[in-house]
C-alpha cells in the first residue's frame, strides 16, 4: 500500500463513488484503477491529473499528504489545482497568519505546500490585513531598507506573475535563490528584475519557471524605534555603499583576469 492508494480511497469513500463509476469518470477500465487502490500499479501523470481533477485537489496533495489526517475543506484551490494553501482561523472567524521563523526557513522550500509542515509554523492574527492568504516571511542582511535583519514581512499571496505591479515590493521563493525580499520590475518576457533598496547590491533576473511562490508585501513586524535619518547623512551613506560596490566590481574583474 502507499499514500497515494490510502488517498485515493480515502477520497472515493468520502464521496460515496464506486470504483466503477470513478473508473468511469477517469475513462478506464475498473480493474485498472482497483490496482491503483491498492498499490499493485502505479498511475501515470494523465490518470494522476485526471484523479485531482475529479477530486479537486493537487497532485502534491495525493502524493505526499494523509488527507486523512487534515481537513481538506479548509484549503484555498489555486489555478490548475497546483497547489494549495491551509487556511486556519481563530475564534472571531479571521484568517490566521503563518510566521516562517528563521528556525523554519531552512524547511520552507520542501514544505510550502505541505499542509502539515504549515500548520506546525507559529501563527498570528492581524485582523486589518482585509481579504486574501498571508504568511510571515523573515528578513535577512541590510539590502531592503528600512527594514531590518530579524523583522518579519507580512505578504499577501499572489496567484500568478500577471497580478505583479512594477516596483512594489514581494516576498520571492524561488528553486534557486530561495527566499528573497525585493522590488519586482515585469522588464522581460516570462522573467522578473529583483531590484534592492541598498544600491550596493546589483540588480538580478529570475526566471518565471524557477518561481514557486509570490507575496506581495502589506506591512512588517519589528522592534527598530532608529531615529529616521537625515537627508544629508543618507545621502552621504548612498554615496560610501557605491563607493563599496565599485571597489567590488574592480576585485571581481581583477579576480577573473
Amino acid at each position: 500500500m502507499s499514500l497515494f492508494s490510502d488517498n485515493i480511497r480515502a477520497l472515493r469513500v468520502k464521496h460515496k463513488i464506486s470504483q466503477e463509476k470513478l473508473a468511469e469518470n477517469l475513462m478506464i477500465t475498473r480493474g485498472r484503477y482497483v490496482k491503483y487502490e491498492d498499490g499493485t500499479s502505479e498511475a501515470p501523470y494523465d490518470i494522476l491529473k485526471k484523479i485531482a481533477l475529479f477530486f479537486h485537489t493537487s497532485i502534491d496533495l495525493l502524493l505526499s499528504v494523509d488527507i486523512r489526517k487534515i481537513n481538506i475543506e479548509n484549503l484555498i484551490k489555486l489555478e490548475g489545482n497546483r497547489l494549495i494553501l491551509p487556511i486556519q482561523v481563530d475564534n472571531f472567524g479571521e484568517n490566521y497568519i503563518e510566521i516562517v521563523s528563521q528556525k523554519a526557513k531552512a524547511g520552507y522550500l520542501n514544505g510550502y505546500a505541505d499542509p502539515e509542515y504549515i500548520e506546525n509554523l507559529q501563527k498570528v492574527s492581524l485582523p486589518f490585513l482585509g481579504p486574501g492568504k498571508h504568511r510571515g516571511f523573515p528578513v535577512e542582511g541590510d539590502s531592503m531598507p528600512p527594514h531590518e535583519d530579524g523583522c518579519i514581512i507580512i505578504g499577501r499571496y499572489v496567484e500568478s506573475l500577471g497580478q505583479v505591479m512594477d516596483g512594489k515590493t514581494y516576498i520571492l521563493i524561488t528553486k534557486n535563490e530561495g527566499m528573497v525580499y525585493k522590488r519586482l520590475n515585469k522588464n522581460k518576457k516570462n522573467a522578473l528584475i529583483l531590484e534592492s533598496d541598498n544600491s550596493f547590491y546589483p540588480n538580478y533576473e529570475v526566471k518565471a519557471s524557477d518561481i514557486l511562490e509570490i507575496w506581495e508585501y502589506e506591512c512588517n513586524i519589528g522592534r527598530s524605534d532608529k531615529k529616521q535619518e537625515t537627508t544629508e547623512t543618507g545621502a552621504m551613506k548612498d554615496l560610501l555603499l557605491e563607493l563599496k560596490r565599485e571597489v567590488r566590481e574592480i576585485k571581481n574583474n581583477t579576480s577573473n583576469t
